[in-house]
């Protein structure tokens, strides 16, 4: 069995200037393990008493340790300790990664629950809560996959595969309260941006997270979905059901008149989804402990439903396997008592190999299936980042010695660093830069300039050919669902979206692509301009697209402005351009798609 080894990132609940407790753990004094509902409460004992002692206690609770607390909590059979909690008499600083935990670590995923068998589950849901069982209910599913094999021939064990996931999974959603936990049997990567409960000084506070909605890359539609979050009737009702399960919940432990609600409807930005929360507290009463806290508001009503036991009930019923980790909770005690755990969603299992994420959402009334379907869609983006390492993309063109727009480029990608959380040294890109210009000091080439996650940059040049006097273009007959991805808004080396995307017709330059909306985009490989009703046209960012420097140097010029084109306005199209600072502007005439030939 591996060494248990914990890494811990979490965020001062009460205060959002403090710093984090950003520490590590190894070599634990002793573990306290619970595998039967009741040795739930010894476990929870025994640590809060080492706390109070003054050491640190770090560990979770499975969704499945509910009975404990209340047998009337249904939760479906699982694996693995119900409780967990490993005693430590330090913390350590946090570890840089060593030469193993360097290199990046993959997931493969297999398909998901069929869209099919979500849209039923979530009808009889529905019905249900129509009949009056519950009127909120949080259903979700499970993802499985396995270690994807990324350095054949180079053994990665699955510590180390393990800790640099996490790593990516922090990249991909910062913030909140992370965890990373090697039992030495099994990990639990948790980048969990839901407070489940602080408890310290006599104070309860918890902040239950309900209501969604999908970010936007542009600023001021961003702005528009916060505001359209904050203010919805559909997403504050749905956010206060929880506010007043957890208040019913706390007032089991409170003083009299000590439960409040110091804040509701509060939004808070994550890099794919804007999430509500709002903020219950309670002032405790004395004599009040760890395993009272937790009979009293566990699981977090946020992932369970309300009435919490009906709501219970009825995920054990339409969820075909336990949820483990996921919705339970992960935390510590500090020396001295005072606890903090989170609410484990945005959170991986990996165990010999497979791995495993559940995905989720709050039911009511007023959902629809399609809704919901898009919320799980927004809310696993931060898998997608995570699951398969990638490098941020610049390609530019190298001539005699000089990089052409290179500082629009640098521009770009400093932009594109900023968003995926990435370490920006520009003089390190300068310098890689330099180094490259000075070995191709004649000709014309291309370059390819990477930034890897951890901020290191490379560049590399080919032989530039000359670009065609035209170019042919075919119009993709299936829309794009990529369109509002951020690896189509960021250049970045996956690309296998706009490779699906090939047209087959041979002599076909590049394929023109459309939104579901039926508006134009770009091309796979540049950006598109149109001659329409007299004047230069391209589609502005809100279509879907990357921003292209070559189409930003024609925007900056004033031939070219932005208006959005539709599908069924090309017929009126007078003339067509493929534009991008590697090739320039190439005239272009829009062809069939066709698999049978060559274009007429």
């Amino acid at each position: 069995m591996r060494p248990v080894r914990i890494l811990l990132d979490f965020a001062d609940p009460r205060d959002a200037q403090a710093p984090r407790l950003r520490s590590a753990f190894t070599q634990p004094l002793q573990l306290l393990v619970a595998r039967q509902a009741d040795e739930v409460r010894p476990v929870l004992e025994a640590a809060e008493a080492q706390a109070r002692a003054g050491r640190w206690c770090v560990g979770f609770l499975r969704y499945e340790a509910a009975p404990a607390f209340d047998a009337a909590l249904q939760t479906r059979a699982g694996d693995g300790p119900l409780a967990w909690f490993a005693v430590f008499d330090r913390c350590q600083p946090w570890p840089a990664p060593d030469e193993g935990e360097a290199l990046p670590a993959g997931i493969d995923w297999q398909p998901g629950l069929p869209r099919e068998a979500f849209e039923h589950t979530v009808q009889q849901l529905q019905q249900q809560i129509a009949a009056g069982d519950f009127y909120q209910v949080n259903y979700s599913s499970q993802r499985h996959g396995r270690l994807a094999d990324l350095h054949p021939g180079l053994r990665v064990t699955e510590a180390e595969a393990g800790r640099a996931l996490f790593d990516a999974l922090q990249r991909a959603q910062p913030g909140g309260y992370a965890a990373c936990i090697d039992t030495g049997d099994e990990q639990w990567l948790s980048v969990s941006p839901e407070l489940f409960f602080d408890w310290r000084d006599g104070v309860l506070l918890t902040r239950p997270m309900k209501g969604t909605a999908p970010r936007s890359l542009d600023a001021d539609e961003d702005r528009q979905r916060e505001q359209a979050l904050r203010h919805s009737p559909k997403e504050q009702a749905e956010n206060v059901m929880i506010v007043d399960l957890l208040r019913n919940d706390l007032s089991r432990l409170a003083e009299p008149f000590g439960v409040s609600v110091p804040q509701l409807f509060q939004t808070q930005a994550l890099p794919t989804v804007w999430q509500m929360t709002s903020d219950v507290q309670a002032r405790t009463r004395p004599g009040c402990r760890l395993a009272d806290v937790l009979a009293a508001i566990f699981p977090c009503g946020s992932v369970t439903g309300a009435p919490k036991v009906q709501a219970m009930k009825a995920i054990t019923a339409s969820e075909p396997e336990a949820r483990a980790v996921y919705c339970g909770a992960i935390g510590v005690l500090q020396p001295g008592g005072a606890a903090t755990f989170n609410v484990p969603i945005r959170t991986l299992g990996l165990r010999q190999g497979r791995v495993r994420c559940g995905i989720g959402s709050g039911l009511t009334a007023a959902a629809s299936a399609e809704g919901e379907w898009r919320e799980w869609q927004h809310k696993q983006r931060f898998l997608d980042r995570a699951s398969q390492p990638f490098s941020l993309l610049e390609t530019l063109r190298l001539q005699d010695g000089s990089l052409c727009h290179g500082q629009a480029h640098l521009a770009r990608l400093q932009r594109a660093a900023r968003h995926f959380n990435v370490a920006w040294d520009e003089a390190h890109v300068h310098k890689v830069l330099a180094q490259l210009v000075a070995r191709h000091p004649q000709g014309r080439w291309r370059v390819r300039l990477l930034l890897d996650a951890q901020g290191l940059a490379a560049a590399e040049a080919f032989a530039l050919d000359d670009s065609p006097a035209q170019v042919l273009l075919a119009l993709d007959p299936r829309p794009f669902d990529e369109a509002d991805s951020e690896f189509v808004r960021f250049k970045t080396t996956r690309r296998a979206h706009y490779e699906a995307r090939a047209c087959p017709t041979p002599g076909v330059f590049d394929t023109l692509l459309w939104n579901p909306r039926g508006e134009l985009t770009e091309c796979t490989r540049g950006n598109i301009a149109l001659l329409l009703d007299g004047r230069w046209v391209t589609p502005p960012l809100s279509c879907g697209l990357l921003d292209g420097v070559g189409r930003e140097q024609a925007l900056g010029e004033g031939w070219l402005s932005e208006a959005v084109v539709r599908t069924d306005e090309l017929p009126r199209v007078q003339a067509l351009a493929f534009v991008n600072s590697l090739r320039g502007i190439l005239p272009a005439r829009l062809v069939p798609w066709s698999d049978t030939g060559p274009p007429g």
